[in-house]
């Protein structure tokens, strides 16, 4: 009869080594199927957000990445009561916001309360009679856009007053970019929920919308 003993420490050596592969293998397949849950919550917003008017991937390019995320929006009144808001929360305590209304403001006016600080950095642009602009201090910042608007149910004696769609966006919390990029983003952010406000608005002349502002210059 021939030595079986060498044989089975060769075959309890062998299972045990494949066993050791098959856990190393498992929790390489745990820890990647935990990493993805805990950093996809963005990709998994509908394709675009805030009824509709702001695509996914901005929101990805704003925030970071966060193992879950939900969106909102809400439209209060009408004409020159329009209120348009739209909010991205997620778990990682990071959220961006925004709101769109109809409001009672000359260029300006905007320019002066969003703008008008020394003590903030602030960068604008403009574009066929379109405003817009952010702060770009630090980590953190804002911004707005400006559009003018002729609401539907202004009343004659109003006829001589200015009105405009103003939006303004923020981001609490930590975002995925900051200074210059940041403020781009919240800009972006913030000109989709006017386009769709001054179409809920019922503004009275039409306007084209061009896809994007101009970009501001980094630096």
């Amino acid at each position: 009869m021939g030595d079986r003993s060498g044989s089975g420490r060769r075959g309890v050596g062998e299972y045990s080594a494949k066993k050791l592969v098959a856990c190393v293998v498992g929790l390489l397949l745990v820890g990647t199927g935990a990493w993805f849950a805990l950093t996809t919550g963005l990709d998994r917003l509908p394709s675009k957000v805030c009824d509709g008017a702001v695509e996914r991937d901005l929101v990805i390019r704003t925030l970071p990445r966060t193992r879950t995320a939900e969106e909102g929006s809400e439209r209060r009144r009408e004409g020159v009561d329009l209120r348009f808001s739209c909010h991205v929360y997620t778990s990682a305590d990071s959220i961006l916001s925004g709101v769109a209304r109809v409001d009672d403001a000359s260029p300006q006016a905007w320019l002066s309360h969003y703008g008008g600080s020394p003590a903030r950095r602030t960068v604008r642009v403009s574009s066929d009679g379109i405003e817009a602009l952010a702060e770009v201090d630090g980590d953190g910042g804002s911004s707005s856009v400006y559009v003018p608007c002729d609401p539907r149910g202004v009343r004659a004696g109003d006829a001589d007053r200015t009105y405009a769609v103003v939006a303004e966006a923020q981001v609490v919390g930590k975002a995925r970019v900051s200074g210059t990029a940041l403020g781009q983003a919240l800009t972006d952010f913030a000109y989709r929920l006017t386009e769709h406000a001054y179409e809920l608005a019922g503004c009275e002349k039409p306007r084209d919308f061009p896809d994007e502002l101009p970009r501001y210059a980094s630096g």
